[in-house]
């Protein structure tokens, strides 16, 4: 038995190593535009049954219980938590939050990817992209905006007007859309704030702001992380805790196959 005890709790600190770095990327993200937490998911692992629940004993009765034991834990999934962050000034022109569900689509050149962060910015050529440490991320349908505009719009419904120098005129600049998926759980993390689709996602709808269940944009300002950093800490030290009781089980089950070896000494 100290045997299947090593395995379990090997098994249990290997589930708890992989919740702390779940629990250590969640807070270097505390700070990140929009970033969405993650949890860990486990679950118990194949069970060895002695003894069925419910079969006959000597005496023709029906046991109520059964006899068995598992061999431990492993990880199930990770799962993001994609409710609202903190909506926050910015008081940048093309800084964007959208308030409710919904992604702001671009492009990297090659691919359509998903993101919750706007804090965009206008590239050489006039075009709102998503700024990032590598590249500029081209937002989907592009807006382009005149060297010389003034007084930049952007409505809660995605109309992005402007004026140009002496000129009153309002000028249209385009509409941004967002998409929405039926599963956020099943977009894939690409890292720099991007989401890619997948088929567990679903494909991304596409529209305007406010429609359809989409959430409306916010103008000059910011959607922060959603990870609560007490809550985190709190959930370090249970992690902490629980691997170092799997760490005891592991030294009692050594010193019990010690005990067991030595018994030949006798």
């Amino acid at each position: 038995m100290a045997i299947r005890a090593l395995y379990s709790s090997a098994t249990g600190m290997a589930a708890n190593s992989f919740n702390l770095d779940t629990i250590a990327n969640n807070l270097a993200n505390a700070g990140t535009t929009a970033y969405k937490q993650n949890r860990a998911n486990f679950e118990d692992i194949f069970y060895e049954h002695f003894k069925l629940p419910g079969v006959q004993d000597n005496q023709g009765n029906i046991t109520p219980t059964g006899t068995d034991l598992g061999i431990g834990v492993r990880v199930q999934s990770t799962e993001g938590d994609f409710s609202q962050g903190s909506i926050v000034p910015s008081n940048g022109t093309y800084d964007l939050a959208i308030v409710g569900d919904g992604f702001f689509q671009v492009n990297d050149g090659t691919q359509d990817l998903y993101t919750r962060a706007g804090n965009f910015t206008l590239n050489a050529n006039g075009n709102l992209v998503m700024a990032s440490a590598d590249k500029g991320y081209l937002l989907q349908p592009n807006i382009s905006i005149p060297q010389d505009a003034i007084n930049v719009t952007i409505s809660g419904d995605g109309v992005v007007s402007y004026q140009q120098q002496g000129s009153t005129q309002i000028q249209i600049a385009g509409n941004i859309q967002i998409a929405r998926f039926i599963n956020n759980q099943g977009l894939l993390r690409q890292g720099d704030n991007l989401y890619t689709e997948t088929t567990g996602s679903g494909n991304a709808q596409i529209g305007n702001p406010g429609t359809e269940g989409r959430g409306q944009l916010r103008q000059g300002f910011l959607e922060q992380s959603n990870v609560e950093p007490v809550r985190e800490l709190v959930e370090l030290i249970k992690t902490q805790r629980n691997f170092e009781l799997n760490s005891q089980v592991v030294q009692a089950a050594d010193q019990t196959l010690q005990t067991v070896t030595n018994l030949r000494r006798f």
